[in-house]
């Protein structure tokens, strides 16, 4: 026997990707669309999260992790749950209400809402289910439901984490240069920074430890390699900032 959804209590997933090409922070978003069945024309047409119902045999966060599959076929990512949005009028725009209907949804539905961290060259979209897209966290398109906000909130999150604890690295291949952990903390924080100072700052972090090793595939002079370690960083650690940008 299939377990059964508990039909007011869902999870949302904001999927944040770092995309090494464009040096931008991305979105993975899922299209929706609906045509009416009379005059064929779009009822609804716009872009949501991924997400599901909770079932009645799991966790909360088996469910995260569980849609996070689903949609991308990985497992074994940075998660973090940050919130609850259970406004009573969350599900009540018109497309909403249409979209609801159609698929049956109980429009008084509380979701838990995860952000994961990952590249973006690790999501294969021509695999995935429905129509994926990246979008820049800064340049988003329609958006159902409440997720706008939702969005706004996980990124919040992660601007303040950042700060202080080491899930910039989430974004970040094992090995990388300075240059690239600057790219990706100016694309978290949406501001740029002085290129001296930062490595400047970086280059004390003992958690973050030079390799014998260069970029390579490059026409420009390859940079040093690094990683960070997270055994030097668990014996160092302390609640305080991880640079002061």
């Amino acid at each position: 026997m299939q377990p059964q959804i508990i039909p007011n209590i869902s999870v949302d997933c904001v999927i944040f990707g770092f995309d090494f090409n464009t040096k931008s922070l991305n979105v993975l978003l899922i299209e929706r669309f609906l045509k009416s069945e009379v005059s064929k024309e779009p009822l609804v047409n716009d872009y949501v999260l991924t997400g599901y119902h909770t079932l009645e045999n799991e966790t909360i966060d088996e469910t995260a992790s569980r849609v996070l599959k689903e949609l991308t076929g990985l497992d074994n990512l940075y998660k973090k749950q940050f919130k609850v949005f259970g406004d009573p009028n969350r599900l009540m725009n018109e497309r909403d209400i249409i979209w609801a209907k159609n698929q049956n949804f109980n429009q008084r539905t509380i979701t838990i809402a995860y952000y994961f961290l990952l590249q973006t060259h690790e999501v294969n979209l021509e695999t995935t289910k429905g129509k994926v897209q990246w979008f820049p966290i800064n340049n988003l398109p329609a958006l159902g439901f409440d997720h706008k906000t939702i969005i706004n909130e996980a990124y919040a999150d992660l601007k303040e984490k950042s700060m202080y604890k080491p899930i910039i690295f989430e974004l970040l291949p094992d090995k990388f240069t300075i240059k690239e952990l600057q790219d990706t903390y100016e694309s978290i924080l949406g501001t740029e920074i002085d290129n001296r100072n930062f490595r400047r700052k970086l280059i004390t972090k003992k958690f973050i430890v030079k390799l014998d090793e260069k970029q390579v595939g490059t026409s420009k002079k390859p940079s040093n390699l690094f990683m960070f370690s997270e055994a030097i960083y668990q014996k160092a650690y302390t609640e305080s900032y991880l640079i002061n940008i």
